[in-house]
């Protein structure tokens, strides 16, 4: 068939098609994480004090008691073959950037020719897949062959389900015989503890006596497009590397900026609306879904969580994209740019620390100016980029990504901060000595009665900074819309520790064993005057 009569075929194929039923929407309510072993679940399921210590683990990092898991490992069995699964797995992350899973059945054969479904705290904790034939960046040779799985109790387990059934699915650590760690996962978690260990120390040092746990924060916009199936299946070149070779542009691409935020497709909102559905059943927050800049592209973002397990929600939330868009006659290209001339697709990283007793530690307030924890955590992340850039540009940098990066709807590759003109105001003051005040919001008049007044922030966006203050926290635009966000939230988390031990060193110095607020205060604009400078 030639390529002028496979397109027709396919166009005979889109405009025939039969559309999918519509289902009957479910209540919020009813669904939301119903296929995740939350921590009410386990409170339902566990005895008192095995959820104590499980539930302690989880919120503050505690050691995991070992001898807790065979109780867990049950209830984990028995609520997931109530649910329909026949099989558990260990899900972790390798260096590919993608998910791995190695599958198990509940059987256990026994003597008499019979079977029972068995699932103990030993399988639960560790688990033993072949680690020879993944990237390990060198560290050793690909005959040594072992390589272990860990339990990660801070995220939790999850049933996965398809038309054949359903599995138990477990998130975990994956590393080598000899320890080093072979996965995106590992490393995250480590980047999390220093940053807590880093967070604490600048805290205290500011005065705060009650410091609970520190940890980071993401939430990752995931851009993509979609194709119709039939499109897609007459270019061997979007099925084998996700982009197109060859070809010559539209007859109409994105000139009349008329995609971006218009109408969704129905059969796209369909889409959606399945995708949603999937999601929330694994406690996966999405909120946000609507038409991208470039014909055919979209985007869907969650709502914040906690780093580790925004990690592991954004590896499901690609997977799941990919899975739907078959179910719906799509094929969903995550590549970064797929199509020449068009705008291609980021995964944009708002990243920001923060614990229960402090709240959101990059939240600047009504009067920043006056915020000391705020500035000495600011400050801590402009050392961080200034020192580390060239980690941030390492870590978003793969062959994909790099074709967008720099074009003219992505952020240039060559990293930097924006502040917005009211934080830039006050770390200029600061640098020259004399911290008096800044800009406040305001209240813009529309001139239209009927409208109410809209409160106006103190600083505006900028859309095409790599890494830019958007309020609360920070955005790292430069990501690419097929990575992992561990790779970058690892290098954020890690370049902060390092700012804020560097802080807590300078702190110590200056205001020794007590000082008064003043002097804690006067050494922060000095330490903060040496980073501007």
């Amino acid at each position: 068939m030639t390529g002028n009569e496979s397109r027709a075929q396919a166009i005979y194929e889109i405009t025939n098609r039969e559309p999918i039923e519509a289902k009957a929407p479910q209540k919020l309510e009813d669904i939301w994480a119903s296929n995740v072993f939350s921590l009410s679940k386990m409170q339902a399921t566990l005895p008192k004090e095995v959820f104590k210590s499980l539930k302690e683990t989880i919120k503050t990092g505690k050691k995991l008691d070992p001898s807790v898991a065979d109780t867990v490992a049950g209830a984990m069995r028995d609520w997931a073959i109530a649910k329909g699964a026949m099989y558990y797995a260990h899900v972790f992350y390798p260096l590919t950037g993608g998910t791995a899973e190695k599958h198990d059945g509940f059987i256990s054969p026994q003597s008499d020719g019979g079977v029972i479904s068995e699932f103990s705290g030993k399988l639960l904790i560790q688990g033993e897949p072949d680690g020879s034939s993944f990237p390990n960046g060198g560290i050793r040779d690909t005959f040594e062959a072992r390589g272990y799985t860990g339990w990660d109790v801070t995220s939790p387990a999850y049933i996965l389900e398809n038309e054949m059934g359903a599995t138990l699915c477990i998130p975990t650590v994956f590393v080598s015989w000899t320890g080093e760690a072979l996965d995106k996962k590992t490393p995250l978690l480590r980047s999390i503890a220093v940053v807590d260990k880093a967070a604490n120390r600048v805290l205290k040092l500011l005065g705060n006596a009650d410091v609970a746990s520190v940890n980071s924060s993401c939430g990752a916009e995931q851009e993509y497009f979609l194709v119709d199936a039939n499109f897609a299946n007459a270019r061997p070149d979007l099925l084998l590397a996700g982009r197109t070779l060859f070809g010559k542009a539209p007859a109409k691409g994105q000139q009349f900026d008329d995609h971006y935020f218009g109408a969704i497709p129905p059969r796209v909102q369909a889409y959606m609306h399945d995708i949603e559905t999937r999601l929330y059943k694994l406690g996966i927050p999405a909120k946000t879904s609507h038409n991208e800049v470039a014909p055919g592209q979209f985007e869907i973002a969650p709502v914040y969580e906690s780093a580790n397990v925004a990690s592991d929600h954004q590896q499901q939330i690609m997977t799941t994209l990919r899975d739907a868009a078959a179910d719906h006659g799509f094929l969903c290209l995550l590549h970064e740019k797929p199509f020449a001339g068009i705008n291609g697709s980021g995964k944009h990283v708002n990243w920001s620390i923060g614990n229960s007793t402090q709240g959101n530690l990059l939240d600047p307030g009504d009067t920043p100016e006056e915020n000391l924890q705020f500035l000495a955590f600011c400050g801590a992340v402009i050392r961080g980029v200034h020192r580390f850039g060239p980690l941030m540009r390492a870590v978003i940098a793969t062959a994909s990504n790099d074709h967008r990066l720099g074009a003219n709807e992505a952020p240039p590759a060559i990293m930097s901060v924006y502040l917005g003109s009211q934080l830039e105001d006050i770390f200029n003051q600061i640098k020259e000595g004399k911290l008096t005040g800044s800009s406040h919001k305001g209240v813009m008049n529309l001139g239209v009665d009927v409208l109410p007044p809209l409160s106006k922030d103190a600083g505006d966006r900028n859309r095409t900074s790599p890494f830019a203050f958007t309020g609360n926290r920070f955005e790292f635009r430069a990501v690419g819309s097929s990575q992992s966000v561990s790779g970058p939230l690892i290098a954020l988390n890690t370049m902060m520790a390092d700012s804020l031990n560097w802080i807590a060193d300078q702190l110590e110095t200056k205001i020794g064993g007590g000082s008064s607020a003043e002097d804690t205060g006067n050494a922060v604009q000095a330490i903060l005057k040496d980073i501007m400078d």
